[in-house]
């Protein structure tokens, strides 16, 4: 069959082409913008390429089907037991970026050699990876770690991050790296978020992600409140994070960091305007400063 003909089909039985295209070039072992290159489809690639429409459209994430997720300049492997990477969280990962840029290095003493010290980056409730993955991607010299506490995401981690300088870390977030407190630059979380009372509203395939990726007590914030804890245990003086968080926090999770200590708290917006991360910085109590 022609591939241009189990294109149109695929999109027709899932409503999106872009789904149906990612699927094909699953099945046939190329990327997406290869597929006008290839003619035909052997009678075997349609047949399997037909069945994983079926598991689609019986609610399985197109992530589980072709076993990768992107994310910015990213693919990390992905499936049951781990948290799917969205687009949204680009934004947050953007932000670390910029914040990283600015940063001019810890003193010298402070690393014990000559020169710069080159920042240090602590990602709780990590899953994948992606979001170290993608600041490694894109700023190359980061000491980075990441945390995650379920052992059914923990082979994903690991499986993501082998190669690369990242140091995974099995445990619970609440007391991990305590040999690194008061040296970290920056903490970035996606933690869960979702209060338990909004679990019926949500899409099925949302609902194939692991619960504890997803539900935090019944106002969503029961993570985000041990993020607040934990970040202000790593981070230096004058260090930053970065978290996530549902459209319905707007105000209440900049009042966690606040209430935290922090200071120079931003909730910030995603691309379609809803409220989406929320930004603050440690006050920096260097000598010769009054306060933040």
């Amino acid at each position: 069959m022609r591939t241009s003909q189990l294109v149109a089909q695929g999109a027709q039985r899932l409503g999106s082409a872009a789904e149906s295209k990612t699927l094909l070039a699953h099945v046939l072992g190329v990327e997406p913008a290869s597929l006008p290159l290839i003619i035909e489809v052997s009678d075997a690639h349609a047949a399997a390429f037909a069945a994983l429409l079926e598991r689609r459209r019986a609610g399985e994430p197109v992530q589980h089907l072709t076993g990768r997720a992107f994310f910015r300049g990213v693919s990390v492997a992905v499936g049951p037991g781990v948290f799917i990477p969205r687009p949204e969280t680009e934004l947050l990962v953007q932000w670390a970026l910029d914040a990283l840029g600015a940063h001019p290095g810890r003193p010298a003493e402070a690393a014990g050699h000559e020169g710069p010290s080159a920042p240090v980056v602590v990602e709780l409730c990590a899953g994948s990876g992606a979001i170290s993955l993608a600041l490694a991607s894109e700023c190359p010299g980061l000491v980075q770690y990441a945390v995650e506490v379920s052992d059914d995401a923990w082979p994903y981690l690991v499986r993501n991050v082998t190669g690369t300088a990242l140091q995974p870390v099995l445990g619970d977030m609440a007391d991990a790296l305590s040999e690194l407190d008061g040296t970290v630059d920056l903490v970035i979380a996606n933690p869960p978020y979702i209060p338990e009372s909004a679990r019926s509203e949500l899409p099925a395939d949302v609902l194939r992600d692991p619960d504890m990726a997803l539900f935090s007590g019944p106002d969503g914030l029961e993570a985000l409140r041990v993020v607040a804890s934990v970040a202000t245990r790593l981070l230096r003086s004058g260090g930053v994070l970065g978290a996530e968080h549902d459209d319905t926090h707007h105000e209440s999770a900049p009042n966690v960091l606040r209430a935290a200590g922090f200071v120079d708290v931003v909730d910030h917006l995603d691309l379609a305007g809803r409220p989406r991360y929320v930004t603050a910085r440690v006050p920096d109590l260097s000598p010769g400063r009054m306060g933040p």
